[in-house]
């Protein structure tokens, strides 16, 4: 029997992906080591600290908001077919095609002086953005639920709220749960609708662009790298619980 190599071959070519990805993060991690010092001196400054903690807070309200609005529109366009639909799909889509700066600009005229340089505007610019990826991986986890099952429970005496409460959500849960991670992992990497939006508060996307403007690579390295580090952290963390819960379920 003739073996077969092009498992192998794929490996080789998607490897080239990864280690494009590792490479940079190895690097930037080995250059910051070598300048130790400027590091110390940013993990003291409080204006990169304030700055990372307003990151970390939108960010994660951005998450709850879309995940408290996209489940829903995930539910119902998994198990309703209605005039348009194909429409509301598409719209879900168009945030990831917009170039941010021009998302920016949207909010901006569409919201004005009620958004502009306040975390509202920040959370506004990250939700438009990122949205998509709850309500798309919410769709795919409910379409992936037999609708059987729901409708077995229904026959038994269960509403349709405890129908989704109890079966739905719960076997959609590991989809809609990678969905709010990469919502929360596109939200806190969001920067061209931010600076037009909201340049102040400031969060370390704005000020890493900021010192690397101001100051050079130097200064704005380091911020960088403890914002590679936090994500880092948080993302692996994140898809180890949710990991973890499939497992045990």
């Amino acid at each position: 029997m003739r073996r077969d190599y092009s498992i192998y071959l794929f490996a080789a070519l998607g490897s080239f992906l990864i280690a494009y990805i590792v490479v940079p993060i190895t690097v930037i991690f080995i250059e910051q080591a070598s300048d130790w010092g400027m590091f110390l001196r940013t993990l003291h400054d409080q204006y990169v600290v304030d700055a990372v903690k307003n990151s970390l807070l939108t960010a994660t309200a951005t998450a709850f908001i879309a995940l408290f609005f996209g489940v829903p529109l995930g539910y119902v366009l998994a198990r309703k077919d209605f005039p348009g639909k194909s429409i509301v799909q598409a719209l879900v889509d168009i945030p990831i095609v917009i170039p941010h700066s021009v998302v920016g600009i949207m909010l901006l005229v569409t919201f004005s002086n009620s958004i502009l340089d306040s975390y509202t505007g920040i959370i506004a610019a990250m939700l438009f953005v990122s949205a998509p990826f709850t309500i798309n991986a919410s769709r795919d986890g409910f379409l992936a639920v037999d609708e059987k099952l729901e409708a077995v429970a229904r026959t038994l005496g269960a509403s349709r709220w405890k129908a989704f409460a109890l079966i739905s959500f719960p076997m959609a849960f590991p989809s809609i749960a990678s969905g709010a991670i990469m919502t929360w992992a596109r939200a806190i990497s969001e920067v061209g609708a931010i600076l037009i939006v909201a340049y102040y508060p400031k969060t370390a996307q704005v000020l890493i662009l900021e010192y690397f403007n101001n100051y050079g690579l130097r200064a704005s390295r380091p911020i960088a790298v403890v914002m590679v580090s936090l994500s880092l952290g948080i993302f692996i963390l994140l898809r180890w619980l949710v990991g973890r819960k499939n497992a045990g379920s």
